[in-house]
């Protein structure tokens, strides 16, 4: 908060009366936050359109393969342990960051990193086995409700793992200054963000469509 001295009004006298007025500030990187809310909002109406899309097109298999003929719900499992993991070590991340430790942070990001790329690793695999078995995005709207949800997810995933990165220059630069900070918490919530859709994804696509 700022106190500022301003011309209110002329006297008679021919002098101007001067009166301190107020000037509120929101705290330094409070539009940064709110901004990011916002985005993370318009990111769940995206998802919740493909989950609709898939409700409408998953059980429409134009006489091809079905989820319980393609999908290997152990190998899913593991992906989805990678993903969970990777928001558990971001946590160790922000502990760290807390208690004002830069390699600790840097460690347990870098970590978080290797998880997700595990994650992504498998999910390729994923997709290079289905379309092998000739369970392309054309075969069936199923499979194209089924690559665009996972796939934009995956995307997601990626372009996270690149922020996670180049926060990672950062810091090794700049430290834990206010700026890397907020930074940090941007990506922690867009991380645990992408985990809630994965829970639903998992939910939805793999488990209710080999138990159907």
């Amino acid at each position: 908060m700022m106190t500022t001295v301003t011309a209110d009004h002329k006297a008679g006298d021919g002098t101007f009366d001067f009166y301190p007025t107020e000037e509120h500030h929101h705290p330094e990187g409070h539009s940064t936050m709110l901004g990011f809310w916002i985005y993370l909002m318009s990111d769940c109406l995206i998802f919740a359109i493909l989950f609709a899309c898939y409700a409408v097109l998953g059980g429409n298999y134009a006489a091809g393969p079905a989820p319980k003929d393609l999908f290997d719900l152990n190998l899913i499992a593991i992906n989805t342990a990678m993903l969970l993991f990777s928001s558990i070590t971001y946590g160790f991340a922000l502990l760290q960051m807390q208690k004002g430790s830069v390699k600790g942070t840097q460690l347990w990001l870098a970590i978080t990193g290797l998880f997700g790329l595990a994650f992504l690793a498998i999910e390729i695999y994923e997709f290079q086995h289905l379309i092998h078995l000739g369970a392309t995005p054309q075969r069936s709207a199923f499979l194209s409700a089924f690559f665009t949800l996972v796939g934009t997810h995956g995307l997601h995933v990626t372009f996270g793992l690149i922020w996670l990165v180049t926060l990672l220059v950062q810091l090794n630069k700049h430290g834990l200054v206010a700026a890397n900070k907020r930074r940090v918490m941007c990506l922690s919530m867009f991380w645990h963000f992408l985990d809630v859709i994965w829970i639903g994804v998992f939910t939805v696509v793999y488990l209710m469509g080999v138990l159907q």
